[in-house]
């Protein structure tokens, strides 16, 4: 179950900074600061309760990379941020290092 926690929290992490980004384009501001708000204290709580069984670095690498990729992911995908091959790469690295902490 910790594992789910853990997912459930990397994508609260993700919900915070595509908040901020709404926040800085959209006229409901207030609205969105008040989702940022929310997605970081579930983010929290989650991550919480997966650390109770999950190593702390490695619920804390895992929980920051998957925010990473995924706040990657929506701007490459919803605001037009550049996508290479360096910043493929870099996200390639992430995933590696996510999977040799899940093995090891």
């Amino acid at each position: 179950m910790e594992w789910i926690y853990l997912i459930i929290a990397s994508v609260f992490e993700i919900g915070w900074p595509f908040g901020l980004k709404m926040a800085s384009i959209s006229s409901h501001k207030v609205l969105w600061i008040i989702f940022v708000q929310t997605a970081l204290i579930l983010s929290g709580v989650f991550l919480y309760f997966a650390q109770k069984q999950i190593p702390i670095g490695t619920a804390y690498a895992i929980w920051t990379s998957i925010g990473a990729i995924g706040t990657f992911t929506i701007g490459v995908l919803l605001f037009n941020d550049a996508f290479n091959f360096m910043r493929a790469l870099g996200v390639l690295f992430i995933i590696i290092g996510i999977i040799c902490l899940k093995l090891g």
